[in-house]
């Protein structure tokens, strides 16, 4: 039912303004309404967590330029959890792998993105990947570095 519910108010869409971003780019997949299994253990200033499992919702979109990965929670609202161009310079805090099952983003050391972190995180959309798109993809496995903003929006505690 909640996945039901979920469709029919839209969380989980792209926004417009993503969806056209996108669009122009040479779509290689979008899917809307992905499960994403989350996992936090750890520490971070408002919130600990031993082996919390959760479930949400997305989007990911691969294009000719990018990766772009959203969470929702509300209607036509989404926050990036990777928006990573193909050119970019590698960074070294999330690292993110595309496979057949979709793709994964895993944050191992919390401490890396704030030493007031520990523990770990990591996001799976479960998106099916055909072979052909990822043949088609200049690289399945990145890395890329966040602020801590990140981690606060990731796991829930709000922060300015």
């Amino acid at each position: 039912m909640a996945v039901f519910l979920r469709k029919l108010l839209g969380i989980g869409r792209l926004p417009d303004d993503m969806r056209a971003a996108v669009e122009s780019e040479g779509v290689l997949h979008l899917e809307e309404c992905v499960p994403v299994t989350y996992r936090f253990s750890g520490r971070v200033p408002g919130k600990t967590a031993k082996g919390n499992l959760r479930s949400y919702v997305g989007a990911l979109a691969i294009t000719n330029r990018r990766v772009l990965g959203t969470l929702s929670t509300v209607p036509k609202k989404a926050g990036r959890t990777v928006d990573h161009q193909w050119h970019a310079e590698p960074g070294s805090m999330v690292t993110a792998t595309l496979d057949d099952s979709g793709l994964t983003l895993d944050v191992p050391d919390l401490s890396v993105v704030d030493p007031a972190f520990a523990g770990s995180l990591s996001l799976h959309y479960k998106s099916a990947l055909a072979d052909g798109v990822l043949l088609r993809l200049p690289q399945r496995s990145f890395a890329f570095d966040v602020p801590p903003k990140f981690v606060y929006s990731v796991v829930g505690v709000p922060r300015g």
